[in-house]
């Protein structure tokens, strides 16, 4: 089973942006799309967007789309979330996803 690893949290104020990065050791995530869910304290898990395998199609949750930017380079073996003008409400636990696997996630706390 693939072990997905994510980085790249931490704090930032509202406006600001943070980059998260998702990999998985000893596993070949090129053939693979992928996505990236989130969790904010107390609630459910929400999807964010998707890549396909090739990179060449993605798709976002309105609550991020034209702020936020998923990517990857396969030949590293990496996903990639680009997030900018981050809001408050973009506070949460962000994991990414394959197949129905998560990472242990990556916290991103939004405040001023």
């Amino acid at each position: 089973q693939v072990q997905l690893v994510e980085s790249g949290g931490g704090w930032v104020q509202p406006g600001g942006s943070l980059t998260l990065s998702c990999t998985a050791p000893g596993f070949d995530l090129s053939s693979r799309p992928m996505s990236w869910f989130r969790r904010a304290t107390g609630k459910g898990l929400d999807w964010v967007s998707l890549i396909n395998s090739i990179g060449n199609y993605t798709n976002y949750a309105t609550a991020v789309r034209g702020r936020f930017i998923m990517s990857r380079d396969n030949a590293k073996n990496m996903i990639y979330l680009q997030m900018n003008d981050l809001k408050i409400e973009d506070t949460a636990t962000y994991f990414c996803a394959q197949s129905g696997t998560l990472g242990q996630g990556t916290q991103v706390i939004v405040s001023t």
